[in-house]
């Protein structure tokens, strides 16, 4: 690489850490990512790309597990340093997709990049290192504990590499960049997969930073990853005093609580893998009151779709039980949802042949299980479905706590390894 695109690739490492760690300062929860999103569009329309809004894609029926209010969402944004004018743009929905259309022959690849952050609040004493050099949480109750603040500086670095003038000229076909809102609660990726923005990929990538892995290790494909839904029930009864009238009342905790012993009582399923988790309970109004309401907010997983459906049958069982023996009435929401996908072998393999000889790797797998869940698998298998290729790539990076800790935090060299590898596979499938 020439001497100035050598230092122009510096120049675009350092902003990547620079954005890194302000999207770490200002983090965003799902469907309320308007900072996020003013930013990335301020930096990609200089580079020329092309930005659709995600009001332009997004249908209302698609999605779930929305609770922000996009004008206090908004203002709040501005307040902490967004472009007026670059918020003024967005409508009700967060999120974008960015095109690079080269004008000659060559496939489609999207790259799909998750914004959000998790609802945690972030440890604050000196020994946790944004703490300490001053780019930690500043809203409370948020945090990016799941290194999603790092994965949106890869994506604007990668388009800042690929719009280098050399490199862009060398270019084929169209790249497409999917700036996901709301994986968190998996309430984001079934929206875009329901819009099309990847139907006419013959390539779709997406990539995690950490997973348990050290930095310097590459895992080329991931799959395996659990179905799953998220569902809120609420249990409605009849307030009365504990001391004078409880026969008059109808106990909404005392179903609930029922609920959540044996929703935990599931049995496994000998066909493969199965969760299910109460994470929230929320119940009653005071100390002598019969309880008129309570809430539950309960995730369901199964390694596949037969099993999600087990799981979830049962739970319904289970709420419903509870709900009849209290004398209860029950609303169920979904609040969000995730399928399983599998990385498609051969463009795993095409990943882990560039880690072999990309900069700092030096542990390379062509495919890895994922425990959890995520929803770019609804992207992945739409692509697929349609006749494309699709690969979830594990990128390394030492972490000083677990995803999701509020002492969460990740070594910023495995940034530079996860731009190098996706840059390098974008040169290979279009170059």
């Amino acid at each position: 690489m020439p001497h100035d695109s050598e230092k122009r690739r510096h120049e675009i490492l350092d902003r990547m850490r620079r954005r890194r760690r302000d999207f770490h300062r200002y983090p965003e929860t799902g469907w309320a990512e308007f900072r996020t999103t003013a930013v990335i569009a301020d930096a990609l329309e200089p580079l020329g790309w092309t930005l659709r809004l995600a009001d332009e894609y997004i249908c209302p029926d698609d999605v779930m597990g929305r609770a922000a209010d996009p004008e206090e969402e908004k203002a709040r944004a501005v307040r902490q340093g967004a472009n007026p004018a670059a918020v003024a743009k967005l409508g009700e929905y967060t999120g974008l997709c960015a095109e690079l259309d080269t004008g000659a022959d060559g496939p489609v690849t999207a790259l799909r990049f998750d914004i959000d952050c998790v609802d945690v609040t972030e440890a604050s004493d000196d020994e946790h290192l944004p703490a300490r050099e001053g780019f930690a949480s500043v809203n409370p109750g948020r945090m990016h504990s799941c290194g999603h603040d790092g994965h949106a500086a890869i994506g604007i670095a990668l388009a800042e590499m690929l719009s280098i003038e050399e490199t862009r000229a060398a270019l084929g076909g169209k790249i497409r960049l999917l700036f996901q809102p709301a994986e968190e609660g998996v309430r984001g990726g079934y929206a875009m997969s329901r819009a099309g923005v990847a139907d006419d990929a013959d390539n779709f990538i997406a990539l995690h930073l950490g997973l348990g892995r050290p930095t310097g290790d590459v895992c080329g494909g991931i799959g395996g990853f659990l179905c799953t839904e998220k569902i809120d029930a609420v249990f409605r009864g009849i307030s009365a005093h504990s001391g004078g009238e409880p026969h008059k009342g109808r106990n909404a905790l005392l179903g609930a609580a029922t609920a959540a012993l044996n929703l935990h009582a599931i049995a496994p399923h000998s066909d493969g893998t199965t969760r299910i988790n109460v994470g929230v309970m929320q119940a009653g109004d005071g100390r002598n009151v019969i309880a008129q309401n309570a809430l539950l907010k309960i995730e369901t997983r199964g390694e596949t779709d037969d099993l999600k459906t087990y799981v979830s049958d049962r739970t319904a069982e289970v709420l419903e039980g509870a709900a009849r023996m209290y004398g209860l009435s029950l609303s169920v929401t979904l609040q969000g949802a995730a399928n399983t996908a599998e990385s498609t072998p051969e463009l795993a393999a095409l990943v882990a042949e560039i880690a072999r000889t990309t900069p700092g790797v030096n542990k390379i797998s062509e495919r890895g299980h994922m425990p959890g869940s995520d929803d770019a698998a609804w992207l992945m298998k739409r692509v697929q479905d349609n006749g494309g290729r699709a690969v979830y790539i594990g990128v390394g990076a030492d972490t000083s706590a677990g995803h999701h800790n509020d002492r969460f935090d990740f070594d910023e060299t495995a940034m530079d390894i996860a731009l190098e590898v996706l840059y390098r596979t974008v040169r290979r499938l279009h170059g």
